[in-house]
C-alpha cells in the first residue's frame, strides 16, 4: 500500500467511525437499544482501526485490533486506561447483545455509553490529525 493510499484508507475508517456514531444516535432516539450498543462499539471500531492503519498495523478480527489498540495505544499512555478500558467494555457489550440469547440492553445501560464513546473518537481523532 503507498502512503497516499494509507492516508486515504485512515481518512475513510474514521470517517465510517463518526457516520456510525451518528447512527448509533439513531438507534438511540428509536429506543433500539441493543442496536445503539452495536453502532457505537462499531464507531469505536473504525475510529481504531484507523488509528492503528496511521502505525501500519492491519488486523483480521476483531479481538486483534483490540489486542493491538491496547499494545500500541493504551499501554505506551497515548490513549490513557480509562478510554481504553471503555473499548473492551464496549466490545464486550457489543459481543453480549449480538451474539447471546436474552441479552436486552435498557436505555439505563445504553444511555451512559454514548459520551465515553463520543470522547474516545474525540480522542482518535486528536491522535491522527493532531488538533
Amino acid at each position: 500500500m503507498t502512503p497516499q493510499e494509507n492516508k486515504e484508507l485512515i481518512k475513510y475508517r474514521f470517517d465510517k467511525g463518526r457516520e456510525t456514531f451518528a447512527e448509533a444516535e439513531v438507534q438511540l432516539k428509536n429506543e433500539l437499544w441493543n442496536v445503539a450498543v452495536n453502532r457505537l462499539y462499531y464507531a469505536c471500531f473504525y475510529a481504531v482501526s484507523a488509528v492503528l492503519a496511521s502505525k501500519e498495523i492491519y488486523t483480521k478480527t476483531h479481538a486483534g485490533a483490540k489486542q493491538m489498540f491496547s499494545l500500541h495505544f493504551v499501554k505506551t499512555g497515548i490513549v490513557n486506561e480509562v478510554l481504553g478500558d471503555f473499548y473492551t467494555e464496549i466490545f464486550s457489550l457489543r459481543q453480549s447483545g449480538d451474539y447471546e440469547d436474552y441479552c436486552d440492553y435498557e436505555e439505563e445501560d445504553v444511555l451512559p455509553l454514548f459520551a465515553p464513546a463520543k470522547d474516545f473518537i474525540d480522542l482518535i481523532e486528536q491522535i491522527l490529525y493532531k488538533k
